[in-house]
């Protein structure tokens, strides 16, 4: 079986089945057009539905800032090898919100993973003062991080280990650290999606040069935000949008349909089985896009992966010998 099978292939994907993934099983409602009827009840017709009603109430893109479709990301960009020292960087860049994230190996583990055989994988995310509207403090002023910067650093660290075979790297661990530049929106989206790129970077680095012996990436896996904001489903919010958002939601899913996480909330109201739905079918959509970025950028180095594992599993090079190396004493 190929390592790297379905690298660079898009899905499909939709509500209309059941999705599952190494950490959440969700299975959607199907309803067969034309029968009236949705898991044994009548469907109501488009005028009894307060759900149709309130999801074409705004279907414009001229409501959105630039005028962006409701099903559209904002331009992409992920430059990769932004820092020099780094075992794998990029700078994701969503529209104006700008992530740059940093994988680092160092070898060893913590103290809960010692002499399991298996490597961990962990992540932190920060803030600069001014990626805002106006200054925040530095957390480290305060001791200790917030509240959402913890819950951020765990969803990036959760989304990740579900993608990545600790048993590859044994005895290491890869941390990310990921630093929002600019916040305009979906910066832990734009984290977990930046993060699986530098994490490649890191582990493609690490097979060349014989320090691993088995490619680690299990899934590829992308995250986008989608919400309802003045009654129509929206991918991909921006700050304005997200603000103002009814219903938000953030969703981690892998390449082949797999969700990994999803975070809803109804910020300002409840919402329906079927507006899920629909939201969910966006951020397919979008995550099906962010997959396509993801692997122009990691392009060369896949190409060298391949290589390399086609020659089949090499010895790790012997240390060099001291004898040389000094001069009589």
């Amino acid at each position: 079986m190929d390592p790297l099978e379905g690298f660079g292939k898009a899905p499909v994907l939709s509500c209309g089945t059941a999705i599952r993934g190494p950490a959440v099983l969700l299975t959607f409602i199907t309803t067969e057009q034309g029968s009236g009827r949705m898991n044994g009840r009548r469907k109501k017709s488009r005028k009894e539905s307060p759900y149709n009603a309130a999801m074409t109430e705004t279907s414009s893109s001229s409501r959105r800032p630039g005028g962006r479709a409701a099903a559209a990301l904002r331009p992409i960009r992920l430059q990769t090898g932004a820092l020099k020292f780094a075992e794998g960087s990029v700078l994701i860049e969503i529209g104006d919100t700008r992530v740059l994230v940093a994988a680092s190996v160092d070898n060893r583990v913590p103290p809960f993973m010692k002499d399991s055989g298996r490597g961990w994988l962990t992540a932190e995310y920060s803030m600069l003062p001014r990626a805002t509207h106006t200054r925040s403090g530095r957390e480290v002023n305060q001791g200790k991080p917030s509240g959402r910067t913890a819950e951020i650093q765990r969803l990036i660290g959760r989304s990740l280990r579900a993608a990545f075979d600790l048993t590859a790297f044994p005895d290491r661990t890869l941390t990310l650290d990921c630093d929002v530049l600019q916040a305009d929106g979906g910066t832990r989206t734009a984290a977990v999606t930046g993060a699986w790129v530098a994490a490649c970077l890191a582990f493609g680095e690490l097979l060349l040069q014989g320090d691993i012996q088995s490619w680690p990436v299990r899934d590829q896996i992308a995250a986008v935000s989608v919400g309802i904001v003045d009654g129509a489903p929206l991918l991909d919010l921006e700050y304005v949008e997200d603000q103002a958002a009814a219903v938000d939601m953030n969703v981690v899913a892998t390449a082949g349909g797999a969700l990994v996480e999803v975070q809803g909330t109804g910020e300002k109201r409840s919402f329906l089985r079927q507006e899920m739905d629909a939201l969910m079918d966006l951020a397919f959509q979008g995550i099906g896009e962010l997959v396509k970025a993801q692997d122009e950028a990691l392009a060369p180095t896949m190409e060298q992966v391949r290589q390399v594992l086609a020659k089949g599993n090499r010895r790790p090079a012997p240390p060099k010998s001291e004898k040389d190396l000094w001069g009589r004493p």
